[in-house]
């Protein structure tokens, strides 16, 4: 080909990917934060779900928790537009974890401390609160992860160390049903999000905290609240954790953490049998922890956008 047709497809190949992009309604969203998770929210965006770039700011400090931290921000959207959060809120000490609200991502509620175990005071961590909606149901279950020493088979791990999955389930954010044990697949887990395919068909991504492994599996049920059985081979490499599901198109992409590679790493699959890693194609900003992945409307997006160019225009004006 010559050089110059090779430039006019190049370019003509540019352009048709850019007015594919500005013509899309929704965007996808990535919570997230960095280590040592004392600043707070953080947020990525994608208009494809493959490359993604940082919106440089913190949009909520933490404010509750033994701690004060914000680890594992997990974003859902309820009918009525609200944008709900909850987050790990100490490393260990808190029965509970945090919560607080927004309808624009920008401006949020006060901040909650929900103490879901405090019903067992031995209880050592609640870790990565995931948040999910059932359509179903018309209500939020929130899963995580708590330690209760000897209260289960201690198999390999230390008793301080064995974990099991928790959840709670409430329509308003002000009152929660007793937490309840999720899921006990006989080994300590964490890190488990749950996925709808369609009616009666789910699926749970999750993490085998167990020392041969430190992995993540799947496993199914017919509804959101399990029972989750069937159990899969791992997916990942060792040393993977912090899931979170994305569908595009036909194909369902899991992105996680290879934190002892302090990167990011992801996988599509269409039947969550099969698995193709594609850690090569995505580009995730460096720093980036896990989080959740939503979807909004370009103009919430803008909005971002226009908060922080305006929070850029004022910090330049004061050094003026």
């Amino acid at each position: 080909m010559k050089p110059v047709k090779y430039a006019l497809l190049t370019i003509l190949t540019l352009l048709l990917f850019i007015f594919s992009c500005s013509n899309e309604k929704t965007v996808y969203i990535f919570t997230s934060f960095r280590e040592p998770a004392n600043e707070g929210l953080r947020l990525l965006y994608s208009h494809d779900g493959y490359n993604w770039h940082r919106i440089d700011t913190v949009f909520l400090k933490p404010g509750v928790g033994a701690q004060i931290v914000m680890r594992d921000p997990s974003i859902v959207r309820g009918p009525d537009g609200v944008f709900h959060l909850v987050w790990t809120s100490s490393w260990k000490g808190d029965l509970g974890f945090g919560y607080a609200n927004s309808k624009d991502l920008i401006h949020w509620s006060e901040q909650k401390f929900i103490p879901v175990m405090e019903f067992d005071t031995t209880t050592v961590n609640v870790w990565a609160p995931e948040l999910f909606y059932d359509d179903e149901k018309d209500e939020f279950i929130i899963i995580w992860a708590s330690t209760i020493p000897f209260k289960f088979e201690k198999g390999i791990e230390d008793e301080y160390n064995n974990h099991r999955m928790y959840y709670t389930v409430t329509r308003d954010f002000e009152t929660f049903s007793p937490a309840s044990l999720f899921l006990d697949p006989g080994f300590s887990v964490i890190d488990a999000v749950i996925v709808k395919r369609e009616k009666n068909d789910y699926v749970l991504v999750l993490k085998d905290n167990t020392r041969p492994e430190r992995n993540l599996k799947v496993a199914f049920g017919n509804t959101a609240l399990g029972p989750y059985s069937g159990i899969s081979p791992a997916f990942t490499d060792t040393f993977t954790e912090g899931p979170t599901v994305v569908k595009i198109e036909d194909e369902w992409l899991i992105y996680f953490d290879a934190y002892r590679e302090k990167c990011y790493g992801a996988v599509k699959t269409k039947d969550f049998v099969s698995f193709t890693d594609i850690s090569d194609v995505i580009i995730i900003p460096e720093g980036h922890k896990h989080g959740t992945i939503f979807k909004v409307e370009k103009k919430v997006l803008k909005k971002l956008l226009k908060k922080i160019e305006e929070k850029a225009k004022a910090k330049a004006e004061e050094k003026e």
